[in-house]
Order: C-alpha cells, then sequence, then structure tokens
C-alpha cells in the first residue's frame, strides 16, 4: 500500500528546473530594462506638456485682459490680475515670472517643480507666440 502511494507521488512530482526557472527571471529583467526608462522619459514630456499649456493659458488670459482693459497684467493677485481673466495657476507649474513692454508685448517664463534639477525653463514672448524651451529670459 505504501508502494503504490509512493510510486504515485513520483508521477505527479513534476516542476520547473531551476534554468527554466531563471530564463524566464532574466527575459522579466530585459523587458523591465526596456520599459522603465521609456515610462519615466513619458513622465517628462508630461511634466513639459504642463508648462507649455499654462504658458498657453496665461498668454489667452494677458490678451483677454488686453481687450477688456487696455492692458496687459502682471500675475499678482488683485483687482487686475491674470485670474480676473480666467487665468488658472497649474499646481507643479512655478508661478510665471512677466515682464511688460506697455500695450505693445509681454513676456513670461516658467518652470515645472520636477524639471528644476534639469534647469530648463519655458518662455513665452508675445512676438512669438508660442513657448519654447530656454529660449532666452524675460529681461
Amino acid at each position: 500500500m505504501f508502494r503504490r502511494f509512493h510510486e504515485k507521488l513520483q508521477e505527479k512530482e513534476g516542476g520547473f528546473t531551476l534554468i527554466e526557472l531563471l530564463v524566464v527571471i532574466l527575459i522579466i529583467a530585459i523587458l523591465a530594462a526596456i520599459a522603465i526608462p521609456v515610462f519615466l522619459s513619458q513622465r517628462k514630456k508630461g511634466w513639459v506638456s504642463q508648462v507649455e499649456s499654462a504658458l498657453k493659458n496665461a498668454a489667452t488670459a494677458q490678451e483677454s485682459s488686453l481687450v477688456a482693459n487696455g492692458e496687459y497684467t502682471l500675475l499678482e493677485t488683485g483687482a487686475l490680475s491674470l485670474e480676473t481673466e480666467g487665468y488658472k495657476a497649474a499646481a507643479a507649474v512655478e508661478p510665471l515670472v512677466i515682464s511688460i513692454d506697455g500695450a505693445n508685448s509681454y513676456c513670461m517664463e516658467a518652470t515645472h517643480l520636477n524639471l528644476t534639477d534639469a534647469g530648463e525653463t519655458w518662455t513665452y514672448d508675445s512676438d512669438v507666440g508660442t513657448p519654447t524651451k530656454d529660449g532666452g529670459s524675460c529681461a
């Protein structure tokens, strides 16, 4: 009786060998090594898009302010600010630095909190019309 039980137990013993398990782990490690840098790159692209979007939204608020009040406004809060023109600040985007040249043009700068290590700054010049990376400073 014990012999039959022992024979059946030996017949059902099966599984993966150590080599097979190591090959599977190696394949998973290779796929992870490929996927992780791609994922991190996508996060950075999202942060860049957030900064560019904040600059474009602020530019729209600036143009709205020019139409409504006859002048561009600073980012400051108060009676005449970009918030009154519909600008909503992005959570991780550093406040914009704005310089205004009368009623002719304006310049804005923004950085993302997650990209400050790289020292990346985006500039929006009203004469250019699009955000540019490290395109200069608003002076």
